[in-house]
């Protein structure tokens, strides 16, 4: 396997397109297919588009079927990828050389394919959508636009390859690749709905009348402008100029990006000094625009060129990597504004950077355009995205550009700086990775379910919910989940973390949905809820928290006999005694105790247990030690007050807490945040502050929690250690950041200075841990951490909760609980999926819904373990495919049409890469030879050769030496792709 990619002849291209088409209805697997209806145009370069953006140049513009993909979601303006003297094996390009797993990163400049072939690969994208536009019912046949790119310096420019390139793109009619495209759709008509010879014959040759030049960062003004006079009086062609970022200067774009939380990427100020200065620009961009209309061309400027930052994480390969997306929109939206405002709001500006659904409108209805995506593209629903696009721009007023109106441009930049969308946040949600390597067959799976630590049927019960059907949801949810109250209220909701709609708009809103089932279906649920039949086993489940109602209700509706035991007056643990009334009523965590004892649990209130080995020898069968995390950690600072207990008084006696005026907390996790929040609702406190050793980037809290911290007037202080205090005033050391630690944060180390903050009082928020002494009396083995040494101990007693991993969630309390049931009573719970088909879930991809009611939040589920397609949908050549068997989707990688960008592994769920670890269909057998990919090639006696578990073999195609699924797999790639084969 190479990555070097081979483009497809335009025989089996439009084979493909055209079996696809009429087959599926689909077109290069773009489901989403847009048909432009109503006659609306627009003008630009003489020529007439239907909607006014497309595929910038890059990934998506680099093969004749991306440009069609992108033709059929919508796209009618195609900036080609850019093209220069270093093409093909001359130019090195790292791999993998794409990251989008939040805002954009690239490592490639150009096409990869040589000169010629990139001719080649514009003219067939041309020709076929001549040929098919009509036909097919997309639009009318000259209703889109290719403008060439190309760089980065004149004398490459004038070389003779670029040259032919350039002036068979002004005129493609007298070279081969239009000569072999006109014999084929002649030899072709009877299949193309109507075509005629004579139509043929008249399709415009003209495949550019305009282009883009894309300099490198420091070149000269001066060989900018003689470029791109060259382009304007020498080739006669509509010039628009690519302006990089650091026309904006280097203080305001890092002001910039450390205001939206972009202080981690890395970037000084030399690209800034050496790039094109403003002051250089808009005198010369005055006389190129003078020249052009001189020559009755036009001339305008792209906005803008991807943006240079350090590689400081080993992010891709190499030193420097370019930055686009969502995080490039504040910096290009605002040199728009800046370059029309020198301009008057008459330059025409062709914008790129980090525009996508979400936004194109209010570009759009500001007069700028033609608008070119990227990044969103490489995000999950891939060229699917472009069709709600279109369809909003289409239902826009079309106006002849006249300027940009300042007013709404201005908006536009004043709201990037405020708008949530282009923050980063504390803890970006990455795509969901699995531990498990992803399988050859049957690969789909929810992220959602995967993330959650029990793998909660989300889905199903999501689906439920929507129906009204809240009693059957519950009954979902609490096949693995015995705290939906608690759950549906508190949970830090690792799931939505894991959401594929992270990378659209928003997560679906599933702790809210879970809520709304347990309220909705909680009478009907209890009213039904039995054990199953009584077994032998008798168990005691001490302590009486999160972790110690889950384990009782898991085996007490397995049938066994369980006492619970807690030594406080009621059940609850944490939930109920320590964290915040305001987060979490009483009555929810009520319900979740009313199901216990509805299921016979036999509950001791206000009961210490005795040890595990007096329990066991009284007669219980399995002691599970559910004990929290009781041994409070310590500054060591004399005067300062424990977390856990001033949350507790907190909330039974609030009247009793005396904290003075000025309230530190140290400590950065979950209980440091609800314990500065319940001190902002203390009287007579004025102000309350946490101080926190490392920043707020490697805080353990969860960001919402933060957030909410935040909201209610709470102050963080970064960088700052605790040391002393003394007479209401709190010495603490300047920290920095050191080299990372075992956890993978990096080390705070003392600078030497110290600041002093007033404090009255100092809360310890810091390294809850076990109670290795109580542990140790039930005869729990302990590590030298002082936690226990496994979850089960020696076969009869077992450990859960935060008394096994130290302070942690609720939901990881379940998880223990449901492991330990399955210890004792070696039962699972089996998964349940929703009942939507596959071909409704992905009708929902590529559109952004942002979330409304829980009632309505079904309708945003992707359905990921039904049909997932992540790794079809994010490659922008179509190299990963569909085949579809009895029903289900199955996926097939393509060899030669991959690069090794690298994109459909950041999106795989599992902890792969589909271009390495899927099954691989190769042209022939030395490209399998060369390879190290599971996969399979066809050869001449019809026999495949085939590579699996490592090994080469020949085998007939319903060979037993096959595993039955994978030949049935190889047999119905070729029958449903059979131009892959040369049988078309």
């Amino acid at each position: 396997m190479s990555d070097r990619m081979r483009p497809i002849p335009f025989d089996e291209l439009m084979e493909q397109l055209l079996t696809e088409y009429r087959r599926e209805g689909t077109v290069f697997g773009v489901r989403r297919l847009y048909r432009h209806t109503g006659g609306k145009r627009l003008a630009i370069f003489g020529e007439a588009p239907e909607t006014p953006f497309g595929p910038a140049a890059g990934p998506h513009t680099q093969l004749a079927q991306n440009i069609i993909a992108a033709y059929a979601g919508g796209a009618r303006f195609f900036e080609l990828k850019t093209v220069q003297k270093l093409d093909g094996e001359d130019l090195p390009v790292s791999k993998p050389c794409i990251l989008a797993a939040a805002e954009g990163y690239n490592v490639e400049w150009s096409t990869e394919l040589t000169v010629p072939e990139a001719f080649d690969e514009y003219v067939k994208a041309w020709f076929a959508l001549k040929i098919v536009s009509e036909p097919f019912g997309f639009g009318v046949r000259d209703g889109f636009v290719f403008n060439m790119s190309v760089g980065y310096d004149l004398a490459g420019i004038m070389l003779p390859k670029l040259d032919a390139f350039i002036e068979g793109l002004k005129d493609a009619k007298d070279t081969h690749v239009w000569g072999e495209c006109a014999v084929w759709a002649k030899a072709h008509l009877p299949e193309l709905d109507g075509l005629t010879a004579a139509q043929v014959d008249a399709f415009d040759p003209r495949v550019c009348k305009s282009i883009t030049l894309s300099t490198l960062h420091g070149c000269p003004p001066v060989e900018i402008e003689r470029i791109a006079t060259y382009l304007i009086e020498q080739k006669g062609l509509n010039t628009f100029v690519k302006c990089n970022p650091t026309l904006l200067g280097y203080a305001f774009a890092r002001n910039t990006m450390d205001a939206l939380g972009y202080e981690g990427v890395a970037f000084d100020d030399h690209h800034f000094n050496n790039d094109l200065q403003f002051a250089d620009a808009v005198p010369m961009f005055t006389r190129l625009l003078a020249r052009a209309q001189t020559k009755g061309l036009q001339f305008g400027l792209k906005l803008s060129n991807t943006f240079p930052v350090q590689i400081t994480r080993g992010e891709l390969p190499g030193g420097e990597m370019y930055m686009s997306g969502k995080a490039l929109w504040p910096l290009t939206i605002h040199l728009a504004e800046k370059i029309e405002k020198a301009f008057d709001g008459q330059m025409w500006v062709s914008y790129s950077g980090g525009a996508d659904e979400m936004n194109i409108e209010a570009l759009f209805d500001a007069g700028v355009w033609p608008i070119t995506l990227a990044t969103t593209l490489l995000k999950p629903g891939g060229y699917n995205r472009l069709t709600p696009a279109a369809e909003k721009l289409a239902a826009m007023d079309y106006r002849p550009f006249t300027g940009v109106d300042m007013g709404k441009l201005s908006a536009l930049a004043h709201s990037s700086l405020t708008d949530l969308r282009y923050r980063r946040p504390l803890k970006p949600e990455a795509p969901h990775k699995s531990r498990r390597k992803v399988p050859l067959l049957d690969c789909s799976f929810a992220p959602c379910s995967d993330g959650c630590p029990i793998h909660q049927d989300i889905p199903a019960y999501m689906e439920l919910t929507a129906q009204g059907r809240y009693a059957e949801a519950l009954r979902v949810i609490c096949d693995k989940n015995a705290l939906p109250f608690i759950t549906g209220t508190i949970c830090n909701h690792r799931c939505m973390g894991s959401c594929v709609r992270n990378q659209y708009d928003e997560p679906l809103h599933i702790r809210d949905v879970k809520l709304l089932a347990a309220q909705g279906g909680f009478d009907a649920y209890l009213e039904t809820l039995t054990p199953k039949a009584a077994r032998a086993e008798r168990v005691a489940v001490v302590g009486g928290g999160a972790a110690g109602m889950a384990a009782a209700f898991f085996l007490a509706r397995e049938g066994a006999h369980v006492t619970l035991f807690e030594e406080k007056e009621s059940l609850g643990g944490v939930v109920r005694h320590v964290i915040p009334a305001f987060r979490i009523p009483e009555g929810a965590i009520d319900n979740d105790a009313a199901l216990l004892y509805k299921l016979g649990v036999t509950v001791k209130l206000n009961t210490r247990a005795k040890p595990a080995q007096e329990l066991l020898a009284e007669g219980f069968t399995h002691v599970v030690l559910c004990l929290g995390a009781q041994a409070a950690g310590s500054l060591g600072i004399a005067g300062e007050q424990n977390a856990l207990a001033f949350l507790e008084t907190a909330r039974k006696q609030p009247e009793a807490a005396r904290l003075g005026g000025h309230v530190v907390v140290a400590g950065a996790g979950n209980t440091a945040m609800d314990a500065a929040r319940a001190a902002k609702r203390v009287a007579g406190v004025t102000d309350v502050t946490i101080v926190y050793r490392r920043t707020k980037f490697e805080m353990p809290a969860d960001e919402e929690e933060y957030r909410f911290a935040i909201e209610d007037g709470v102050a963080f202080r970064e960088l700052l250690a605790p040391a002393a205090l003394e007479g209401g005033m709190l010495t603490c050391d300047v920290m920095r950041l050191g080299a990372p630690d075992a956890s993978g944060r990096r080390s705070p180390e003392a600078t030497g200075e110290r600041v002093v903050l007033p404090c009255d009082s100092l809360i310890a928020a810091v390294g809850e841990k076990p109670d290795a002494q109580a542990l140790a009396q039930n005869g729990v083995a302990l590590a030298n951490s002082g936690r226990p040494t496994a979850r089960v101990q020696g076969g009869k007693v077992f450990v859960a909760g935060d008394a096994l991993r130290g302070p942690a969630t609720v939901v990881e309390a379940i998880a223990d609980a449901l492991a330990i049931t399955g210890d004792i009573l070696g039962l699972a719970p089996a998964a349940c999926h929703c009942g939507v088909g596959a071909e409704a879930l992905l009708a929902r991809r590529g559109a952004m819904q942002p979330a409304g009611a829980p009632e309505t939040e079904f309708n945003r589920c992707m359905g990921c373990d039904t049909v997932c397609l992540a790794c079809v949908d994010v490659c922008p050549n179509r190299a990963n495919e569909a085949v579809w068997v009895d029903g289900d989707p199955q996926i097939v990688h393509i060899d030669g049409r991959c690069n090794e960008c690298g994109n459909c592994a950041t999106f795989c769920p599992y902890d792969s890469a589909p271009y390495l670890d899927k099954l691989t269909w190769f042209v022939d057998e030395a490209a399998l030879l060369t390879s190290q990919n599971p996969g399979f090639t066809r050869l001449a006696d019809g026999t495949f050769m085939v590579r699996l578990d490592g090994r080469v073999f020949a085998a007939a195609p319903d060979s037993p030496e096959l595993p039955a699924g994978l030949a049935r797999l190889m047999r119905e790639t070729l029958a449903q792709m059979p131009w892959l084969a040369g049988e078309a």
